[in-house]
């Protein structure tokens, strides 16, 4: 039992940075950005890259670059049509993830690739009892670092409070005196840094990167964010971790028979917390009023 709620905390813990990355630009610009998948892949060709290197440097490595291209990505596709329809922004962003991938594709090829970062966090540890792979103990302490974090920056810095404000209602957040662009770069680079986080721990748990890692985890991310309620940072974290828990207890309850349509039972769990609660668990007032 304690192996399978290890099992569960980190594999929500994940979940739960990936959809912090989508809901933070979600909360801002209203933007379902489908191309946060394609940071992950970046940085999973940047700990490719850099294998060689100290693990510091990898992580540093990453999280820059990662960061930068999130900087890109708002500054040359989506700041020249944020103006524009919710749905103009939606297929930019399928845009911007096809283009990424497609590169991606020219550079490296398609075929997946092995990556010997984080090779030891595959050894077994002991935990009272419980034999774990040393990558989820190391998971769980990365995720829990980022979000105390991210919770002090959101909570105790100028530009965190008016990301706070913005997520909640961009519109009176402008009317009182805070600066778009800076809240929106701020919003991007800050999810870029989370996807840089999630790629080092993808990468550590899966051993290889490819053109596509990002897609599987995007969708998980954007399902986690919904769940929890569109726009809340909050519930982000909360609907990963659920998601995450869910997707471990149906492993071990299933009957081998079934086992390979988990998926399915996942999703019909998100049918029905949709089904109770159609805002998500922690709609905020912006998702309110647009209703």
């Amino acid at each position: 039992m304690l192996q399978h709620i290890f099992d569960a905390a980190a594999t929500g813990s994940l979940y739960a940075v990936i959809a912090l990355g989508i809901a933070l630009v979600f909360g801002v610009m209203r933007l379902v950005n489908f191309a946060y998948g394609e940071l992950l892949m970046v940085g999973g060709y940047v700990v490719l890259l850099t294998a060689g290197l100290p693990w510091p440097l990898i992580v540093a490595c990453t999280l820059a670059a990662v960061g930068i291209v999130a900087f890109l990505m708002e500054r040359i596709a989506f700041r020249p049509v944020r103006e524009a329809d919710p749905t103009t922004m939606l297929i930019t962003s399928f845009a911007v993830s096809i283009l990424l991938q497609n590169i991606a594709v020219w550079i490296a090829g398609r075929r997946p690739k092995g990556v010997s970062f984080g090779s030891s966090l595959s050894e077994p540890v002991d935990i009272a009892g419980a034999s774990v792979p040393i990558v989820e103990p190391v998971t769980l302490g990365v995720v829990a670092a980022s979000l105390i974090l991210f919770v002090f920056i959101m909570r105790k810095t100028e530009l965190g409070v008016q990301m706070r404000a913005a997520a909640e209602d961009f519109r009176m957040a402008r009317l009182m005196g805070v600066r778009a662009d800076s809240v929106i770069v701020a919003a991007f680079v800050a999810s870029g840094v989370l996807a840089a986080i999630a790629a080092l721990l993808l990468v550590a748990t899966t051993g290889s990167v490819s053109p596509y890692m990002g897609l599987q985890p995007v969708l998980i991310g954007f399902v986690a964010t919904v769940i929890g309620g569109m726009g809340s940072l909050i519930g982000a974290a909360v609907g990963g971790f659920a998601l995450g828990a869910v997707t471990v207890l149906l492993q071990v309850v299933l009957p081998e028979s079934v086992v390979s349509y988990r998926d399915a039972f996942v999703f019909s769990f998100v049918i029905l917390v949709l089904l109770a609660w159609p805002q998500g668990l922690f709609a905020n007032r912006a998702a309110e009023e647009r209703v």
